[in-house]
């Protein structure tokens, strides 16, 4: 198994030098405040860092995971502080970001994964608890409709001990779904509409300190995917974040495509479509939009060049931040307004809300 803390070191050998990141501008808010932007052109974003704060009695914990219901109401999944006094692992706030409630205590320190997925006229969550290695189907409000651990008759689970973490989950239109081994086994799940499992996306990997190249499909930290369905048939797209690529695989597991370039995608967490533009979150500093082909087109909040070596800077105090810049983006999603969510892998936590400005 590969631990996080593994995977810092296995991917900061992988790394090259560090590439400078865009200029950040100023910009006047209502209030008359000055806020840092990113971006340029059609994607500039005025940066608003804490956008979303905790409830008095809840400490953040590592923020991991994003989704917001179709009526905008938006749900935060975190480990939870040490020092909490509210126990609970997920929050909800509304789409002006007031917050709404908590629960969840179950998930605490093993929170990970939060997708969302509307079954007829119903949203559900689905939850990738770290902790307990499974994957949790609840409504809205929390209630859990079912709990599923390794597929069983999977060859690839049959031996002890049993190396299964699943990290993230996509959804087809044709009902079937997608569940990311990406801190166990290093392999996509397949599953039909009614919970059947259907077989794998892809196979273990090379590490990345063994110095081989990975050949097309092999996968290493599979840690976020979704399926595209911008182009002519619905594709499988996977953060293959320890291989700082991403595969493209049609719903059946064949693979189509390998996108590599790490001076601008260096190590991909998740993916959010609206339109034609891919929101891919990258652990190592920054926010990356994606065009059609999978092209990154523009690097957003890029701290790379202040932060030197991937994740020393997760420790430190808030105000050491430098305003305007990621330290390690885990997760993000395109809120409804156009607007972008982002959620950092920080003991402390921290929720940025990018604004769209043009």
């Amino acid at each position: 198994m590969t631990t996080r803390r593994q995977f810092l070191a296995q991917s900061t050998l992988a790394l090259g030098a560090a590439a400078a990141g865009p200029t950040l501008l100023r910009a006047a808010d209502k209030a008359g405040s000055r806020l840092p932007v990113t971006g340029s052109g059609a994607h500039t974003y005025e940066v608003v860092h804490d956008w979303l704060l905790p409830p008095a009695g809840l400490v953040w914990g590592d923020t991991h995971g994003l989704a917001q219901d179709a009526n905008g109401f938006i749900y935060v999944a975190h480990t939870v502080g040490k020092s909490s006094m509210r126990p609970d692992a997920v929050a909800v706030y509304d789409a002006q970001g007031k917050f709404v409630r908590t629960f969840g205590s179950e998930y605490r320190g093993g929170a990970h994964g939060l997708d969302i997925r509307r079954e007829g006229n119903t949203e559900y969550l689905y939850h990738c608890d770290t902790n307990r290695s499974c994957t949790v189907k609840t409504t809205l409000a929390g209630e859990i409709v079912w709990t599923k651990f390794y597929p069983t008759e999977d060859p690839a689970y049959a031996a002890a001990p049993i190396n299964y973490i699943p990290t993230n989950c996509a959804f087809a239109p044709d009902g079937s779904y997608f569940v990311a081994d990406g801190y166990g086994s290093h392999r996509i799940l397949r599953y039909d509409a009614n919970n059947r499992f259907l077989g794998e996306i892809g196979q273990p990997g090379p590490n990345p300190t063994e110095g081989v190249e990975a050949a097309d499909g092999l996968l290493r930290s599979p840690h976020g995917l979704c399926v595209d369905t911008r182009g002519a048939q619905p594709v499988v797209v996977v953060a293959d974040r320890s291989h700082q690529r991403v595969q493209v695989f049609s719903l059946d597991g064949k693979h189509l495509r390998t996108v590599k370039d790490t001076e601008k995608l260096r190590l991909p967490c998740h993916f959010d479509v609206k339109g034609d533009l891919m929101l891919c979150p990258d652990l190592d500093s920054q926010v990356c939009l994606m065009d059609r082909d999978w092209r990154v087109i523009a690097q957003l909040g890029d701290g790379k060049a202040n932060n030197g070596r991937y994740g020393s800077r997760r420790s430190q105090r808030r105000d050491q931040f430098t305003p305007g810049e990621f330290i390690c983006p885990h997760d993000a999603i395109f809120l409804h307004n156009g607007d972008i969510l982002v959620a950092e892998w920080l003991p402390i936590g921290r929720l940025t809300l990018l604004r769209k400005l043009s």
